[in-house]
């Protein structure tokens, strides 16, 4: 699989490429699952919240234990659920499922984040680390979010900013919830 590099120009200038096409922003502002990727996103976001408190209370006093890893299984359920509804998404816009151009690299590093959320629940359900080492796990794979969800809010910019020079079709879609598909932002 080769990464896209995202620019495209004429006689060797370097401009950045639309995040989609007309075709491809039609298929956005019409799948359901536009708005799928719009409410999961935020939600996650704020399980990503809770939980960092819950994680640092924990650490900070040691208690809250229990309270800390439910928190965490509820953001990787969370990110589970965003990883296949955007992938259907991509696979709508796109015609695949993931690592469609216009996304690869949030995909890639959506693929890190889902990893280290993974390791968490193995080591956590077969108790292969301590208590403090399993937050320091969750704590590295929210830092992986973090990024990738840097990743994703600048696609949204990214589509905020080409959505005036499409027209009135642009218009229509000028609040992609959509940048968020396919990953762990």
């Amino acid at each position: 699989m080769k990464a896209p590099d995202g620019f495209r120009g004429q006689q060797g200038s370097k401009v950045p490429a639309a995040l989609y096409t007309e075709a491809q922003r039609v298929r956005r502002d019409a799948s359901p699952w536009t708005l799928v990727q719009g409410l999961l996103a935020p939600v996650q976001f704020l399980v990503c919240l809770v939980s960092i408190a819950l994680i640092a209370r924990f650490l900070i006093t040691g208690e809250g234990l229990v309270a800390a890893n439910i928190s965490i299984i509820v953001k990787t359920l969370t990110l589970y659920t965003i990883m296949i509804t955007g992938a259907i998404w991509e696979k709508e816009v796109f015609g695949q499922y993931l690592f469609a151009p216009a996304f690869f690299w949030e995909d890639v590093v959506s693929f890190a984040v889902l990893a280290l959320h993974t390791v968490y629940l193995l080591a956590y359900f077969q108790s292969l680390l301590a208590p403090s080492a399993l937050m320091a796990l969750a704590l590295a794979a929210y830092a992986t979010y973090a990024v990738n969800a840097a990743q994703f809010l600048w696609k949204l910019r990214q589509a905020r900013r080409q959505a005036p020079a499409h027209g009135a079709a642009g218009q229509a879609g000028a609040t992609p919830a959509t940048p968020f598909a396919g990953g762990a932002a």
